[in-house]
């Protein structure tokens, strides 16, 4: 399935304006990411698997929310940063800082 995450962006924040959640403080938001980033770790521990993939949704729909409220694209975002990550040079995990 090929997702448009600019257009999840907008829906994202459509339905929290719709419910009157938080949709100008950034903050906030990035602070509620932290809980659900902690919820899908409890879940995790507790080898959930629906829970885990319900709390994975959460911490998506809580990064298309931020993204959209700070204007970026979290699909280009991530696109591009993955590009980075991949011309990285990697050792035993670590990153080498080459000379």
């Amino acid at each position: 399935m090929i997702i448009d995450t600019k257009e999840l962006q907008k829906e994202v924040l459509e339905n929290k304006k719709r419910h009157g959640f938080n949709t100008t403080d950034v903050e906030f938001e990035l602070l509620r990411l932290y809980g659900e980033t902690n919820e899908l770790f409890e879940a995790w521990r507790k080898h959930n698997q629906e829970n885990i993939a319900e709390e994975l949704a959460d911490v998506g729909i809580f990064l298309l929310g931020i993204s959209e409220m700070l204007g970026s694209d979290l699909g280009e975002d991530i696109v591009k940063k993955m590009k980075v990550n991949k011309e990285r040079v990697y050792q035993n995990g670590v990153k080498q800082i080459l000379q």
